[in-house]
């Protein structure tokens, strides 16, 4: 680590260290720091990792085109990129070098938190995750990015999984997402049913104060806590639960890729917001949101091969369209699954209160028998009611059938709801990105008018 550091900080390259930038750490003694914290970390939390095995410090490299920015500027870029990467939670530094053409950075960052309580976790595919937040950090910069960047795996290089081949092994959060999903797969009836699904697959499911439910798999030290916010959205008690009960559709165990697409918001009416008596801290809040959410438009459209704004409008309107028709077959699925539950219920009262109504018909609508079964002639009235009005003259059905109708409109209405949920998705999304490029195509040709005036 101290070579390492050495040539990061190597003063013909810097500047003589003018070039050098810090946060919570100094650049000179960096490494014996990265070190004082590890013994700190023993010391707090009891826990201790193979030393072959240890991470130390990771490190990043950003790389810009010649002449696109000097020096100083990247390392105000690697700067950011590194404060936003580790979210001011480990210590790092940044050096930036003037040795070869291109403008570059090494960034440095302790692999232990500041706290000294836990560690930074490399998940998987996080170069992918990296390289976006690189690109947002650039496009918000008016920075170029690399539209189509070459795979590791397409040239002389292997990227980390496939150097590791057959070595590689997945995480234990991985490992318990798979046998999740393996566990939903078999339609469990309940949450019972579940785990036990779960400890036949060598799973040991751990109860704790309160309901709270752990995980602990052949060979793990400390037991993974069931919740989202740990196993990933989909995964936490409460997703599951819905699955079970019917109402989410199961998800696919994740097979790699990048991190999750941040929302996409419209972009803030200043003017408007300030005319209302927002302070200037507000205004300054204001355009750096603006900025970060226009960067995400540009993003998006790059990514989506959207170039031309005919087509972008196209397909936003073609979102809310399917959108809107999957709400309206949504809504008459709904209703009709309503109205052959309310049939069925209604059979089932006839059936149940019939008898009754025979026998006060056969005691000739005695007073003293209506009072005695009040209850169960107005249940049959309602009933009766009930049937006349859905069939309105139809045949009634036989009470399989409506059985066999209802489960075919629930599972409808699981497979509509995913739907919708998908479309609705996509739908804020370009209406928001095309509400963003309207935005800048506004203020882009405002400037232009104002040019020619002058």
């Amino acid at each position: 680590m101290q070579d390492r550091f050495d040539y990061g900080k190597d003063p013909a390259k810097t500047l003589d260290g003018a070039l050098i930038r810090s946060y919570e750490c100094d650049p000179m003694t960096a490494d014996a720091e990265f070190l004082l914290t590890k013994a700190m970390y023993k010391a707090i939390t009891g826990r201790e990792q193979d030393r072959d095995a240890d991470v130390l410090c990771y490190q990043i490299r950003q790389s810009f085109p010649p002449g696109e920015l000097d020096p100083k500027a990247a390392l105000d870029i690697g700067y950011e990129l590194a404060m936003r990467w580790t979210k001011g939670r480990h210590a790092f530094f940044v050096v930036s070098h003037v040795d070869r053409p291109h403008p570059h950075v090494h960034i440095y960052y302790n692999s232990t938190a500041l706290d000294c309580t836990r560690k930074f976790r490399n998940f998987f595919y996080s170069s992918f995750a990296l390289r976006r937040l690189s690109d947002r950090v650039c496009l918000e910069h008016d920075l170029s990015v690399i539209q189509n960047p070459k795979l590791h795996s397409k040239g002389q290089f292997l990227h980390y999984g496939e150097w590791l081949g057959e070595n590689r092994r997945s995480s234990f959060k991985e490992q318990l997402r798979v046998a999740i999903d393996a566990a939903l797969s078999e339609h469990p009836a309940d949450l019972a049913a579940f785990l036990a699904l779960l400890e036949e697959s060598g799973i040991e499911v751990i109860h704790g104060r309160g309901g709270v439910l752990s995980f602990r798999l052949p060979g793990q030290e400390r037991a993974t806590r069931w919740r989202g916010s740990t196993l990933g959205d989909g995964y936490g008690p409460e997703a599951v639960q819905a699955i079970l009960e019917g109402r989410a559709p199961a998800r696919p165990a994740p097979s790699g890729g990048a991190a999750p697409r941040r929302k996409i918001n419209l972009v803030i009416d200043i003017q408007q917001r300030m005319a209302q008596g927002k302070g200037a801290g507000y205004e300054h809040w204001a355009k750096l949101y603006n900025l970060k959410q226009m960067a995400a438009a540009l993003q998006f459209v790059q990514e989506n091969g959207l170039t031309d704004y005919d087509e972008l409008t196209t397909r936003t309107e073609a979102a809310v369209d399917r959108a809107h028709t999957l709400a309206g077959e949504l809504r008459a699925v709904e209703e009709e699954l309503s109205r052959t539950s309310a049939l069925m219920g209604a059979v089932v009262d006839y059936a149940k209160t019939r008898p009754v109504f025979d026998g006060y018909k056969a005691a000739r609508y005695s007073k003293k028998y209506l009072a005695a079964h009040e209850e169960e002639l107005a249940a049959y009235r309602a009933a009766r009611s009930t049937m006349n009005e859905i069939l309105d003259g139809a045949k009634l059905p036989k009470m399989e059938k409506l059985k066999q109708e209802r489960r075919e409109l629930i599972e409808r209405k699981k497979t509509l709801t995913a739907q919708y949920r998908a479309a609705q998705k996509s739908m804020r999304e370009f209406v928001a990105i095309k509400g963003n490029i309207d935005h800048l195509r506004h203020v882009t040709e405002g400037r232009e008018n104002k040019e020619q005036t002058r």
